[in-house]
């Protein structure tokens, strides 16, 4: 009987739990055992484990975040906390381990591969930047979460004659700020992938106001957008000294309000993206991505991040995958630009 370990590392999503029900109902069988790394790589450098059993999972699929919790730590940048983990897989007797991450963690992973590790990574974030794959874990979830933010304070904002500017998530890129901006029918989408100018915003919300034939207007911004002027992205100081993305919308919503005097409210819908039951989508793709690597690992195949690619899952190296990102598909940025009233660019 082989023992299997799996561990959610980097941020949390809708989903994780989805896949980790899978891997271990999978495993199960195959005759496979799973064991559980807590808080990510950092379970398996403390050797922070837990025996998953069928009625640890049968009930988690709709459940948000992750059992297993979550964090960012990469042990294998360090002689000393390498030695550590491998002496952890070692004690448990682990054959292969399921790393279900983002692109850094998928880098991580690909450490631990260079080390001997036998590794199959799977792909979750909500930013969808994972490269190598058409869509991640938790994307399609956040897409529909700040969707319907966004339908709902579109009606607000048409109740009181006001600018909305909507700040989602999604880091560098605008794969979340795209797809949410264009299902909710933003009037100017504002993502990573260009600078954008000022004066540009100032005039497009002026224009709306004349030519629309309506006194309200929906600006969607990504959090990681730059302004011509000033090309550092914003963040915000934390107590711990950390910064974190975050605060362009309110640049935004500042620069309108300071230069046309219309009215503008700033909406940051921040972690409810990440939070909650996952959408029935991304709890078939973590389904069909936990099976799929939990066979391969079992049946001796390891080294790579399961990927989607058409619909269809293949394998993509670590190798390839570890730390890229993924930009945005400049078809979809062509449609969000086609259906903005101005080009703000």
């Amino acid at each position: 009987m082989k023992n299997i370990g799996i561990l959610t590392a980097g941020g949390d999503c809708p989903g994780l739990n989805a896949a980790i029900r899978s891997v271990v109902l999978s495993a199960k069988s195959m005759n496979a055992e799973v064991v559980g790394f807590l808080d990510g790589f950092s379970g398996v450098k403390n050797n922070r484990t837990t025996n998953l059993a069928t009625s640890d999972v049968e009930w988690i699929i709709d459940r948000g975040g992750s059992i297993l919790g979550c964090s960012g730590s990469n042990p294998f940048n360090s002689l000393e906390d390498s030695n550590k983990c491998m002496q952890t897989i070692k004690k448990h007797n682990i054959y292969g381990l399921i790393v279900i991450g983002g692109n850094s963690s998928m880098g991580t992973a690909y450490l631990g591969q260079q080390k001997g590790l036998k590794i199959i990574g799977i792909p979750k974030t909500i930013d969808n930047d994972v490269y190598g794959t058409d869509v991640t874990i938790g994307f399609d979830t956040a897409v529909q979460i700040a969707t319907e933010a966004i339908d709902r304070l579109k009606t607000t904002a048409q109740s009181h004659d006001r600018v909305m500017v909507i700040e989602t998530m999604g880091r560098d890129v605008g794969w979340l700020s795209v797809a949410a901006g264009i299902a909710g029918g933003a009037d100017l989408i504002i993502t990573p992938e260009k600078l954008m100018d000022p004066r540009n915003v100032v005039q497009a919300v002026i224009k709306i106001h004349e030519n629309s034939g309506r006194n309200y207007i929906i600006i969607v911004v990504g959090e990681g957008a730059k302004f011509l002027n000033d090309s550092k992205q914003t963040e915000i100081s934390r107590p711990d000294g950390a910064t974190r993305l975050g605060g362009i919308g309110t640049r935004v919503a500042e620069l309108i309000a300071d230069q046309t005097g219309f009215e503008t409210r700033v909406s940051v819908i921040g972690h409810l993206q990440r939070g909650g039951p996952p959408s029935p989508r991304d709890r078939l793709l973590a389904s069909r991505f936990g099976v799929y690597a939990t066979k391969r690992l079992i049946s001796g195949e390891s080294g790579f991040m399961v990927a989607d690619n058409g619909g269809n899952l293949i394998n993509q190296p670590l190798e390839t995958v570890a730390n890229k990102v993924k930009k945005v598909d400049p078809q979809l940025l062509k449609i969000a630009r086609s259906l903005e009233t101005l080009d703000v660019y």
